[in-house]
C-alpha cells in the first residue's frame, strides 16, 4: 500500500511517523484542559472528543470519548474499529472537500503543544520470555550453551503476571529502586539500591476484547487492538536473588514505560510476517492460521544527563518466538479471563548479532563487556541521569508506521526508606 495524501501537509512527510496510514490513537491535554481522546496526524494531533461532541465523527449512539482514555471505544468490537478508522481517513484525505476541512481543523492541536497521558487504563499487565535470541543469551550467562533453554521454552509462551499499577507513558522518570540484593561476596543478602539497573526492549500487545474460556489463536488476534512499544525496567541484581523459584517479582515491579500511542492492528497490517520455523512442532492450539508477527524496525539509545543520545541497539520484531496472538491464546488455555485494557509485554526482542541484543544484560553480557557511548563514557549497566528511549516503526512504501518515542530518565534511590527502623535495626 503507497502513502495515503493527507491535506494536513505534515502527514505526508515520508519520513514522519504519523501519515494517514497509520491514525494511532492516545490521550492529550493543552494547558489547564482536561485530558481528552485524539489521533496522531503528521505535527498535529486531531481532538476526537470534540469531534464525538459536535457529531462530526462517532463511534456510537452514546459517548464513548467522553473520558480520558480507549478502552470504552476498544469495547465497541473489530467492526467498529474498522469503520470508524474508514471514516477518520476520509475525513483527513487530500480528497475531503473544503466543507469538511472547515470543520476539522479548529480541532488540531499541534503535537508539540500538547501532554500526552496513557492512553487506557491498564485493567492486567503479563510480560512473556518470548524472544528467542534474549533467552539463549541469558540462559548461556547463567547456565552454558547447551543448557541455555529451558526444556519446555520451545514448547510454551512462558510469562508471568506483573503490576499494572507501575504501568507510566514515556517522559514518566524511573526511580532507581530499593531490594534485597546478594553479591557473590555476600554471605546473607543486604538492602540496597539496585546497582545493575537495566531495560528490557519489548512491543505491548493492547487487548481490545474481553474473553470468558480458551481462544483460539486466530480469536486471540481478533481481540488486539492494537500495539505500544514498551520498557520493561528490569534491576536484574534483585532479580538474581529473588528469581528461584517462582520468577521474577520486586526486580520488574519498578516501571513498565509504554509509548503513549496505541498504533492500531489495521496500520500494521501490511507489515504482517510469519514467526520463524520451529525445532519441535507446537500444540495444534498454539499452531497459526497465517502471518502474526510484524516487520517493525526498532531502536534504542542512551542519553547521559544533558547529553547526545547513543544508539546502542537495533532490532526488529520480527524476530521474536511467539507472537502476541499465540501469547494471548495461551493465557485463556486455563480458563484465565481477559479485559479489556489487559497488556501483553512481548518478551526482549534482540536479534543474532552483539548490536542487536534488547537489554544491557544481554550488550555487556552481564556487565563484563562493557560498552562505549558517543561521549566516550563507559556503561555496564543504567546510571542516574541516564534516558533510555525506545524508537520503532513498519517501512511502507514512500511512508513510515511509527510509536512515538517510549523513554525515561533513571532518577537516583531515595534516601534509606527505612532508616532509623526500629524493626529493621533488630532484623525482624
Amino acid at each position: 500500500m503507497p502513502l495515503l495524501k493527507s491535506w494536513i501537509d505534515s502527514a505526508n512527510a515520508p519520513e514522519g511517523p504519523f501519515p494517514l496510514n497509520n491514525l494511532p490513537y492516545g490521550v492529550f491535554s493543552t494547558g489547564a484542559e482536561e485530558p481528552r481522546c485524539g489521533t496522531a496526524i503528521g505535527a498535529m494531533i486531531l481532538d476526537l472528543t470534540a469531534l464525538e461532541e459536535e457529531g462530526i465523527l462517532t463511534a456510537a449512539e452514546d459517548p464513548v470519548l467522553d473520558v480520558p482514555f480507549w478502552n470504552d471505544f476498544m469495547e465497541l468490537g473489530p467492526e467498529i474499529w474498522e469503520s470508524y478508522r474508514a471514516k477518520l481517513q476520509q475525513l483527513l484525505s487530500a480528497e475531503a472537500p473544503p466543507e469538511t476541512r472547515a470543520l476539522i481543523e479548529p480541532h488540531l492541536v499541534p503535537m508539540e503543544a500538547a501532554e500526552l497521558h496513557l492512553p487506557f487504563l491498564v485493567s492486567e499487565y503479563t510480560d512473556f520470555y518470548a524472544g528467542r535470541h534474549h533467552a539463549e543469551n541469558v540462559g548461556t550467562m547463567f547456565r552454558g550453551p547447551e543448557n541455555a533453554l529451558p526444556p519446555n521454552w520451545l514448547s510454551i509462551p512462558i510469562g508471568y503476571n506483573g503490576r499494572a499499577s507501575s504501568v507510566v507513558v514515556s517522559g514518566t522518570p524511573v526511580r532507581r529502586p530499593w531490594g534485597q540484593v546478594k553479591g557473590p561476596e555476600d554471605d546473607l543478602p543486604r538492602f540496597a539500591p539496585s546497582a545493575r539497573f537495566d531495560i528490557e526492549l519489548e512491543l505491548g500487545a493492547v487487548v481490545g476484547q474481553p474473553s470468558e474460556g480458551p481462544v483460539t489463536v486466530a480469536e486471540a488476534d481478533r481481540m488486539i487492538f492494537g500495539y505500544v512499544l514498551l520498557n520493561d525496567w528490569s534491576a536484574r541484581d534483585i532479580q538474581a536473588w529473588e528469581y528461584q523459584p517462582l520468577g521474577p517479582f520486586q526486580a520488574k515491579a519498578t516501571a513498565t514505560t509504554i509509548s503513549p500511542w496505541i498504533v492500531t492492528k489495521a496500520a500494521l497490517a501490511p507489515f504482517r510476517v510469519d514467526t520463524p520455523d520451529r525445532d519441535r512442532p507446537l500444540l495444534p492450539y498454539l499452531q497459526e492460521p497465517g502471518p502474526m508477527l510484524y516487520d517493525i524496525s526498532l531502536e534504542v539509545t542512551l542519553a547521559p544527563a544533558g547529553k547526545t543520545p547513543t544508539t546502542i541497539a537495533r532490532t526488529n520484531y520480527r524476530e521474536m518466538y511467539y507472537s502476541a496472538a499465540q501469547q494471548l491464546a495461551h493465557h485463556t488455555t486455563c480458563g484465565c479471563p481477559m479485559n479489556v485494557g489487559d497488556l501483553l509485554g512481548s518478551g526482549t526482542i534482540s536479534g543474532p548479532a552483539k548490536d542487536s541484543r534488547g537489554s544491557l544484560l544481554e550488550l555487556t553480557w552481564g556487565g563484563k563487556e562493557p560498552i562505549t557511548l558517543a561521549t566516550g563514557e563507559i556503561r555496564r549497566f543504567i546510571e542516574d541521569g541516564d534516558t533510555l528511549a525506545l524508537t520503532g516503526g513498519a517501512e511502507g512504501d514512500g511512508y513510515r508506521i511509527g510509536f512515538g518515542r517510549c523513554a525515561g530518565m533513571v532518577l537516583e534511590a531515595l534516601a534509606d526508606p527505612y532508616a532509623g527502623s526500629s524493626s529493621v535495626k533488630r532484623g525482624q
